[in-house]
This record gives C-alpha cells, sequence and structure tokens, in this order.
C-alpha cells in the first residue's frame, strides 16, 4: 500500500500546483488506504489537503491516522476545490453510485473539478466498462501493475480519461489481461508491413473495394482514398461504370474491374442486395464488411472476416436496443464475434476489436471531431488495406482504428476538419508508426 501511495502522491504532484488545494475523497477498503497515505505524503510535501470521508467508520484505520499526524485537513463534503483525488471504490466495487458517492459524482459533474483516479474512477465497472448512473469523471486513472478491461473500453473507458500504468511489483500476481490497448510505440510489432528492395506492387498486397452508391458516391472516394493511404500496392474498384469513372479521375493509380486481389472491402455508401457481399465471401481471401454490407450476413462467417459496425448498426445485428450496445459494448462485441464466428470492431469513442476467441485490442487513440460523415468510410479502406497486406483481421482493425485516431488528432490540431483530411495525414501517421520497424 505504501508503495501504490508513494507512485499516487508522485503523479498528483506532477500535475497539480503546489499552492492549490487538494481535495481526497476517501472511501472504505484499501482504495480509500491508497488514497489516505498518498494525502499524508503530499502534505509533508507542503500541500494543503482537504479529505472527505465517504464512511468514517470503515475508513482505512492505518491511512487515516497517517493522514491525520500528517496534518490534513478533514471536512464533510466537497465544497469549492478544483482538484480532486478520487479513492471511494476501487477495483473490488460493484459499478453504480449511491448516497453520499452518487451525490459526491453529482458535485464533480456539476463543477468540473480536475480529478485523478485511484485505480478506476468510482462507479465504473472494472471489469466490463458499463457504467449504471453517475461515476466520478477522471482526467487522469492511476493504475497499478496493469490497466484494467474497464479503463480500456465501454463508458467506463472514456470516464477514465488518461490512463497512467505503474508497476509496484505487483504484476507478477495479474492474469492475462482481457483486453489490451494498442499504442503507437508498438509499430515494431509490425514489421512485415515495412516493403523490403524486393517489394512490388503485387507483394505488399491488393485490395478490392466495392462501395458507393448514386446517393452516397463521396463513399467510395473516401474508402478508397483510405486504402490508398494505407500499405496495399494497388487499389482495385468495383461498382456501376459511372462511379468506377469518377473514382479513377480522382485517383489515377485505382484499377477499375475485378482481378485478383488479397483482401475485400464491400458496403461503404450502400449496396443494393446480397450478391457483392456474397462474391467477396466466395474469393476465399480476408473481407472487411461496412455498413450496408452488414445487412446482408449469412449465418456464419469466418475469423478472417472483418465486420465494422457502430453502436447502432451492432444494435440491428443482434435485434437489441442501441443505448443496451452503448452501454456495454464489449459484451456486445463478443456476442457478434461468437454468433458469426467472424472479428467485430465497433466504432465509437473507444473502438474496440474482438476475435472469435474473444481477444481483444482497444484503440486509445482519436478525438471527438472524428465524428464526422465520412470517417468511417476512410477507416474501412484503411483497414482493408491492412489486410490485403497480411495483416490478420484483429490486428488489421486494431491497428487502422489506432492510424485513424491519430491522424484525427493531428488534423484536430487546426479545430473540425472534414473526412477526407483523415486520409492526407495517414501516410505520416503511418510512417511514424512503422519508423522502429524499418530501422
Amino acid at each position: 500500500m505504501q508503495a501504490a501511495a508513494r507512485v499516487l502522491a508522485d503523479e498528483v504532484a506532477l500535475r497539480v500546483p503546489s499552492d492549490a488545494t487538494v481535495l481526497v475523497l476517501a472511501g472504505p477498503g484499501n482504495n480509500g488506504g491508497d488514497a489516505l497515505f498518498a494525502a499524508a505524503r503530499l502534505v509533508k510535501r507542503g500541500h494543503q489537503v482537504d479529505i472527505a470521508l465517504l464512511d468514517a467508520a470503515k475508513t482505512h484505520g492505518a491511512g487515516l491516522t497517517a493522514a491525520r499526524e500528517a496534518g490534513a485537513s478533514f471536512v464533510e463534503a466537497p465544497a469549492e476545490q478544483r482538484y480532486v483525488v478520487d479513492g471511494l471504490f476501487g477495483i473490488g466495487a460493484r459499478p453504480g453510485l449511491e448516497g453520499r458517492a452518487a451525490q459526491w459524482a453529482g458535485w464533480a459533474r456539476d463543477n468540473r473539478p480536475y480529478v485523478i483516479a485511484v485505480d478506476a474512477p468510482s462507479g465504473i465497472g472494472v471489469d466490463d466498462g458499463i457504467m449504471p448512473g453517475l461515476a466520478i469523471d477522471a482526467d487522469v486513472t492511476v493504475t497499478f501493475g496493469a490497466a484494467k478491461p474497464g479503463l480500456l473500453i465501454g463508458p467506463g473507458g472514456v470516464a477514465a480519461g488518461e490512463i497512467v500504468v505503474r508497476g509496484i511489483g505487483i504484476a507478477e500476481h495479474l492474469s492475462d489481461p482481457a483486453c489490451e490497448a494498442l499504442e503507437l510505440a508498438d509499430g515494431r510489432r509490425f514489421a512485415r508491413l515495412v516493403p523490403g528492395p524486393e517489394a512490388h506492387k503485387y507483394s505488399r498486397g491488393v485490395v478490392g473495394i466495392e462501395a458507393g452508391s448514386p446517393e452516397y458516391a463521396g463513399a467510395a472516394h473516401l474508402c478508397v482514398a483510405g486504402a490508398q493511404a494505407g500499405t496495399a500496392g494497388m487499389v482495385r474498384f468495383v461498382g456501376r461504370r459511372e462511379l468506377c469513372d469518377r473514382v479513377v479521375d480522382r485517383a489515377p493509380e485505382v484499377v477499375a474491374g475485378r482481378g485478383r486481389v488479397q483482401a475485400w472491402v464491400v458496403g461503404p455508401g450502400g449496396i443494393d442486395d446480397p450478391d457483392p457481399v456474397r462474391r467477396a465471401l466466395d474469393d476465399d481471401v480476408p473481407v472487411l464488411l461496412d455498413a450496408a454490407a452488414l445487412t446482408h450476413l449469412p449465418p456464419r462467417l469466418r475469423p478472417d472476416v472483418l465486420l465494422t459496425p457502430h453502436a447502432g448498426e451492432l444494435a440491428r445485428m443482434l435485434e437489441v436496443e442501441r443505448d443496451e450496445v452503448e452501454a456495454d459494448p464489449w459484451s456486445h462485441a463478443r456476442e457478434a464475434a461468437r454468433r458469426w464466428d467472424a472479428t467485430v470492431l465497433v466504432k465509437g469513442a473507444r473502438t474496440l476489436v474482438v476475435s472469435p476467441d474473444g481477444r481483444t485490442l482497444v484503440n486509445l487513440s482519436g478525438t471527438p471531431w472524428l465524428a464526422t460523415a465520412g470517417a468511417g468510410d476512410i477507416l474501412a479502406g484503411l483497414a482493408g488495406s491492412l489486410l490485403a497486406s497480411g495483416l490478420d483481421a484483429l490486428s488489421a482493425g486494431a491497428v487502422a482504428a489506432l492510424l485513424h485516431g491519430a491522424a484525427g488528432e493531428r488534423a484536430a490540431l487546426a479545430g473540425p476538419f472534414p473526412a477526407h483530411r483523415i486520409a492526407e495525414l495517414l501516410p505520416s501517421v503511418l510512417g511514424d508508426f512503422l519508423l522502429p520497424a524499418a530501422r
């Protein structure tokens, strides 16, 4: 506990001005104990610390003594403090808040202080990211040993804010995480995407795209742009003649018409019937099915098929309400992956990719400005390009989401942006991602 308190105090001191008052919300059990021992350390460093106890009778005794002896102040409830350490509930607590804890969460929601959570934001499901009712949204979550699934996925993942994982000597006692966050620093794992001196356009992979419609012709252009910004050596486009002509006029590198490909992307911008889905699946190569293609799924697929629904589309696939999916996207994604024996990418604030055996990769990059028309079309093209270059569906979906989010972050530095700006920035993001692997 002292190791956790030391780490926590260090992280708080890095983020809170020395002349600011820190409010520590201390709950029962070890989570509150960590917060109280950290409070004692902060007082000794010169910080003014106020402590609000959720239940004095259940407070960690040694931690409470340490905080008192150090000179911390005690208050009945939050007031005007601008910096908060949330030590109410940790990894063993049930999701949801009641009583005083819910009142304090309401205060945090209304007053928007800077919040540092201990191990997990109070109120979230640490194992699954569900958030029934109020939670205390964190700007930073300091967790120990490994990031818990609930910090990465669903509403809990959003509530966690920035995640800081610090080792305190307990990693060897942690089981393998149920899900993993992919980061830009992980590019070395994907060295196979870097072409060697013997490479040619076919060895880099050819991705076929069947997308767009008279109403959504732009989806075809954006999907192609996403694919061209990826790792494949060539893009084929299949569709109505007038749409093919428009695509090739804008992107003369694209080859119109059918031919050998290493992966298919079907569905962005609408398809009229199930035939494009059937043809792609019969081609015996990896297939990405998006948007309208998701309404034409056969009963069973295969793990190299990547489905890319947003929450509403996944709800229709599973015949549930959209708010059910948004409340617990991980369990619904796993259900879809099991039901269709396919890999499922669920787009959202924390995009997650799930394989049929339940393995999960989570994307933490991105910006709310990515909620713009056409962004999903670019993501589909990029993921299809990675499939054609040889990545398995789980990796292709996760890497595409990571790069797509990172490009969005760069674009957002100048404010709102149209979707095509993502495609323009993807090559530089991809280059940075693969730079360690290219050395």
